[in-house]
């Protein structure tokens, strides 16, 4: 690794805008990533699908406040996906599920692992409603988005801890950048999967942490 990039990938810091250390746009990417929220209309035209997505992009040190946040409009009973890409060989993430799980312990599970789900560039979460068609993504590249038919709580959930909505939003995962992971991260994220019963893994460990593209 040159000095350049070294230094590239030590800088976090754009304006008022703070990165965790999971992701980094590339030293050629052009993007100054800020704080905000936009709405647009997500599409499936295999499944014939039309439903309003917000996608909101947060500070690294009140991210994690803001999704807790979007959860609460999910209701009390919460299904849960946990998204790797571990696995660099593998060009699509696993996935594992668990459904109708409460709230409060799962939120509690996510509370424990709080610095695996801001700081690992290869471990996501999405936590849907039981009750209603609601999912709240806090992906990989920690960007938060929300699919729901009414987007009005969670609208007024983001107003109130002061995030603008914002007709151009630059999104880190729409320019080229690089994911950052750990031997640690990758058994941390086996171990919230065994808490959440959503899978049984043994560790793997090597010796370098690495950044993907």
């Amino acid at each position: 690794m040159n000095a350049d990039l070294a230094e590239h990938l030590r800088t976090n810091r754009y304006g008022e805008f703070t990165l965790t250390d999971a992701v980094r746009p590339a030293p050629t990417a052009n993007i100054l990533p800020r704080e905000g929220y936009r709405v647009k209309v997500y599409r499936d035209r295999s499944l014939r699908l039309r439903l309003p997505l917000l996608t909101a992009t947060v500070s690294a040190e009140r991210l994690f406040d803001v999704f807790l946040a979007l959860c609460a409009p999910l209701g009390d009973e919460l299904h849960v996906v946990l998204e790797s890409s571990h696995d660099h060989s593998n060009p699509h993430h696993v996935d594992y599920r668990r459904n109708a799980i409460d709230a409060p312990v799962l939120l509690s599970h996510f509370c424990d692992y709080e610095d695996l789900l801001l700081n690992d560039g290869c471990t996501g979460v999405a936590v849907l409603s039981a009750q209603a068609p609601l999912e709240v993504q806090f992906d990989e590249h920690k960007i938060l988005c929300v699919y729901a038919s009414d987007l009005k709580p969670f609208k007024r959930a983001l107003r109130d801890l002061g995030l603008r909505r914002r007709k151009l939003l630059p999104l880190i995962s729409e320019a080229e950048h690089l994911h950052h992971t750990s031997p640690d991260q990758e058994g941390q994220f086996h171990e919230l999967a065994m808490k959440l019963g959503v899978g049984d893994f043994d560790r793997v460990y090597s010796d370098d942490n690495s950044w993907e593209s």
